[in-house]
Formats: structure tokens, C-alpha cells, sequence
């Protein structure tokens, strides 16, 4: 069962307990940078050596929400356990294109959490007028790669061995979906 109420959506996960989506706040910040420190100790799918700051994730996400962004969390039981993002293009003539980010703590990956958020965000890029939004993945992502197929993003491009995890190279694959 879903549940919305303005920029708030509240939804049960697989594992029966309720999850709630909503804008980023800044008193989100300490527990977003906490779970983005977990994330790169793990190494694998996140871009980052280091995590922001608090008072530097505060300041970004009041800055987004200021500019006409979308940053939203993912809540369970009053935990933020993950994130997505659209970055919308700064200049006028990109202004209707956006780059996605999202990331999951390991422990509630699996649960439905990550449709759900790539759900909001593609009703949000329609109801903001977007025309284009694209993200990059890792082929060593695949269930990430499966889940933008599966939401209907295109491979535009393959940049290989972009990147360097666990002791192999591995390529970052451009995605993109239009409106």
C-alpha cells in the first residue's frame, strides 16, 4: 500500500515495515553522512573517497532545495537509509536535463526501497518538466543496471574501465530516459 501526502510518499517494504520518502532536510545530515561513510568503506558502488561534512551536507541540501532540485530520503523506523537525487542543469539551454544519483545502506538493499525511489523520481521529473534524466552505473552494479532497464533508461554510452573496484577494472555506463 502507498500513501502519498504532497512531496511525502510512505509505502510498506518487503520485509513488512513501513518506509517513507520525503525532501532532504538539513537535520538529515548527520545520518546522511554517516550511511555515506558506510557506503565507501564497502567500496563498490558509490562515488566518493570521502563523505561531505555535516555542516557541508547541510548547506548542499538547503542550496537544492533553493535552486529546483529534488533530494529526498528514505526513511525506516525514523533511520535514513538511503537517498536519490536530480541535479538539474545550471544553465538555461540544460535546464530540462538532470543527472540522477541514489545509494542504499546494505542492510535494507533487497527490499523494494530502490523502485520506490526511482518511482518518485521520474514522477517528479515529469511533474518539473523534465525532458531528459540520466545517471551513470557500474556493470558490477547489475542489479542497479537491471532496475534503470527495467524504469526504461537507454545505454548511451560505455566509458570502459572507468573504474577500478575490488582488484578489477570495470566499465560506467551512461544511461539515460526521456519524458
Amino acid at each position: 500500500m502507498i500513501t502519498a501526502e504532497k512531496d511525502t510518499v510512505t509505502f510498506v517494504a518487503k520485509d513488512g515495515r513501513e518506509v517513507t520518502i520525503r525532501p532532504a532536510e538539513p537535520r538529515d545530515a548527520r545520518e546522511i553522512t554517516t550511511a555515506v561513510e558506510e557506503i565507501i568503506k564497502a567500496g563498490e558502488f558509490i562515488q566518493k573517497d570521502a563523505p561531505k561534512t555535516v555542516e557541508e551536507e547541510q548547506k548542499f541540501i538547503e542550496s537544492v532545495s533553493k535552486q529546483g532540485h529534488m533530494y529526498v530520503v528514505a526513511e525506516v523506523e525514523g533511520e535514513v537509509v538511503g537517498i536519490a537525487r536530480v541535479l538539474r542543469g545550471e544553465i538555461r539551454m540544460k535546464r530540462h536535463s538532470g543527472l540522477f544519483r541514489t545509494w542504499l545502506i546494505s542492510k535494507v538493499q533487497g527490499m523494494g526501497i530502490g523502485k520506490q525511489l526511482m518511482d518518485y523520481t521520474l514522477k517528479w521529473c515529469k511533474e518539473n518538466d523534465m525532458h531528459k534524466l540520466s545517471l551513470t552505473v557500474f556493470t558490477s552494479n547489475e542489479v542497479a543496471y537491471k532496475l534503470y532497464e527495467k524504469v526504461g533508461f537507454k545505454t548511451e554510452g560505455v566509458m570502459k574501465e572507468q573504474a577500478y573496484i575490488n582488484g578489477k577494472y570495470v566499465d560506467e555506463v551512461y544511461m539515460s530516459v526521456f519524458f
